[in-house]
């Protein structure tokens, strides 16, 4: 009979200073991961909230006392020797001057810079909650093409900055015609557009690709140099562990509620996308039935935030 694996419960902090730079620690060596920077805190204690271990661990390891804030995520993430869930919180302020007490390096990082540095697997998602959108537009089949592009512009304008232009009714002649015209609108409106499936017009356009499910096992390699973006649907653990492998950005995880457009076979439910999320660092969307409200669950649940065509669309 297997052993079960030990559960861990790990609490960290974003601390910002005044120049909105983020603090790093280093893991020292002798501990898991040594050399690797991750948020600071450590682990919640048996009988101890959540608030209080976090408050604890940074003034053992900062010398400052903080004061909790809101929750950012929460990453559950299986190791060979364990299962960890690292929840994530804002600061609203501290006191003190943090300094590494235990010997561990220090390090503000500017937020765009994050991702140069080393990171466990469960501080990746965490980098992509603060940096990236935590709505994902999939956009619906066009019945005609100036309503469509009509709310798309509608979409645009009421915050969404991550969209992914899907047309699979469409002959090829028209869905060029049709991404192209999204695109522009999406460039001009400053926002990240992947276009579904398609990754010679991804290329030809120098937009993002976004492989799905069928396409990501055909293929050994990222598909688009760095610098375009490469996402893909994933359903299965077998899906998110190549999306990974590929390189991938990020991956859109369902379906987590039966919807009108998947209404068949088993949702997976919350615990299901969790135990999807915990067996890779890539940052996740949920999808799948869901809307904006939805966004603080499925942060609970370590994903990005929410992919959806109809809770995104007209609204």
């Amino acid at each position: 009979m297997l052993t079960p694996l030990r559960s861990i419960h790990v609490m960290a902090a974003v601390i910002t200073d005044a120049r909105g730079r983020i603090l790093l620690a280093r893991r020292m060596e002798g501990r898991d991961l040594a050399g690797r920077w991750e948020f600071p805190g450590g682990k919640q204690e048996p009988g101890e909230s959540a608030e209080d271990a976090l408050v604890r661990e940074l003034r053992e390891e900062l010398g400052i006392e903080a004061r909790v804030g809101d929750h950012v995520i929460s990453v559950p993430q299986q190791y060979p020797d364990k299962r960890l869930c690292l929840e994530v919180r804002h600061l609203t302020g501290w006191t003190g001057t943090p300094r590494g007490h235990e010997g561990q390096a220090l390090a503000w990082v500017a937020p765009d810079k994050l991702m140069r540095y080393d990171m466990p697997p469960a501080d990746r998602p965490v980098v992509a909650a603060l940096r990236q959108p935590d709505r994902y537009l999939v956009t619906p089949e066009p019945a005609a093409v100036a309503p469509w592009l009509a709310a798309l512009e509608q979409a645009l304008a009421d915050g969404i900055r991550r969209v992914q232009v899907r047309a699979r009714s469409l002959d090829e002649g028209p869905w060029k015609a049709l991404a192209t015209q999204a695109v522009a609108r999406c460039r001009e409106a400053g926002v990240e557009v992947l276009l579904n499936g398609d990754v010679e017009l991804a290329r030809a356009l120098q937009v993002g690709v976004h492989l799905r499910a069928s396409q990501l096992h055909e293929r050994s390699a990222r598909p688009l140099p760095e610098g375009l973006p490469v996402a893909a649907s994933c359903h299965v653990a077998a899906d998110v562990r190549q999306a990974e492998a590929l390189g991938c950005d990020f991956a859109v995880v369902g379906s987590v509620y039966p919807t009108q457009t998947h209404p068949v076979g088993e949702p997976l439910g919350w615990p299901g996308f969790a135990g999807l999320r915990e067996g890779v660092s890539l940052p996740l969307y949920a999808i799948g039935g869901l809307v904006p409200t939805d966004i603080p669950q499925a942060r609970r649940h370590g994903a990005q935030g929410i992919a959806a065509i109809r809770g995104l669309w007209e609204r």
